[in-house]
């Protein structure tokens, strides 16, 4: 397993050079330049000249590329054009932010998603299988900013039971903490779990199927022994992949929810750079939510073994 890993994350170094390349021209191609956005109104040629100078806007693309990745493999993503700030010690400190917020959301949505999908194919055109599916489709379609904004409406302002917006690290005070989590948490965990739900209950109904279902029936094994011998561990196996994506993009800026509640997040962070084109913030940003996604996808392969003991690395 071990050198599985190694080889996976090896492989990552190709990629990251890929991903950033994309990147670095992407962002390059965004309207607008930075220095003139600093200086603001000012007819100054020789003052945005300097400007430019002094961020090396005025160098060749790709000498403004090399200079970047050689920064990045010493450990030096730059500094903010907007703030000064040391762009990784802002990446850190932000995704810890955005950490707490999606495992806590993702984990709470995997919870409620995986029994409510094997309970409504075992339960198929019951009662009870419609009202999970009723529910599940009410929570794809709520917009996730829109269900912020009415969480935001009733619980904080109308009832008082929540702070409205902004955010305490469980770290500095837990039970203040705890209290800005719930809002963003239940957001968030609201459309991810009706995604589970139903890739959950169409992964066990193709299982249900299957003759070795109907020989452990067949020898006498009750329901519950069915459920959780033979098919939980056969429907679970496919839903780590989009539990896997899911992660990956919360984990790389949940934007919008971040943006309601005025979150200091990575998402508030990536935003916020979009709108001042604060190249080194943009770049640092997507190579960051790049690195998360290549890691979580590794950790999703390690779990497949234990899950599904058919797949061999």
């Amino acid at each position: 397993m071990w050198t599985y890993a190694t080889k996976r994350f090896l492989m990552t170094i190709p990629t990251l050079l890929l991903v950033s390349i994309i990147v670095f021209v992407l962002i390059r191609l965004i309207p607008g330049d930075p220095a003139a956005i600093m200086l603001g109104d000012t007819d100054s040629d020789t003052a945005l000249e300097a400007m430019r100078s002094k961020l090396g806007l005025d160098l060749p693309v790709y000498r403004q590329y090399l200079i970047w990745v050689g920064n990045i493999f010493r450990g030096d993503l730059g500094v903010s054009i907007n703030t000064g700030e040391d762009i990784a010690s802002a990446l850190v400190s932000r995704f810890a932010v955005t950490a707490q917020i999606t495992f806590v959301a993702v984990g709470i949505a995997t919870l409620i998603a995986i029994p409510a999908g094997l309970i409504a194919a075992w339960r198929q055109n019951t009662p009870l299988d419609f009202g999970i599916l009723f529910v599940s489709i009410i929570c794809l379609s709520l917009p996730s900013f829109w269900l912020g904004l009415m969480m935001i409406y009733l619980l904080a302002i109308n009832f008082g039971w929540f702070p409205t917006v902004g955010f305490v690290s469980v770290h500095e005070d837990f039970v203040g903490g705890v209290m800005y989590l719930v809002m963003p948490v239940i957001t968030l965990a609201a459309v991810e779990t009706g995604v589970l739900i139903r890739m959950i209950r169409v992964q066990t109904l193709e299982i249900l199927r299957l003759d070795y279902i109907t020989h452990a029936r067949a020898k006498g094994l009750s329901e519950a022994t069915v459920l959780m011998r033979h098919v939980f561990r056969n429907s679970v196996a496919p839903a780590l992949t989009v539990i896997g994506l899911t992660l990956g993009a919360l984990l790389g800026g949940a934007s919008v929810t971040e943006t309601v509640f005025s979150i200091p997040g990575l998402g508030r962070l990536l935003v916020d750079a979009i709108f001042a084109r604060d190249y080194p913030v943009l770049q640092g940003c997507l190579l960051f939510v790049s690195f998360v996604f290549v890691m979580v996808n590794l950790v999703v392969d390690l779990l497949y073994m234990l899950v599904d003991p058919k797949v061999k690395l």
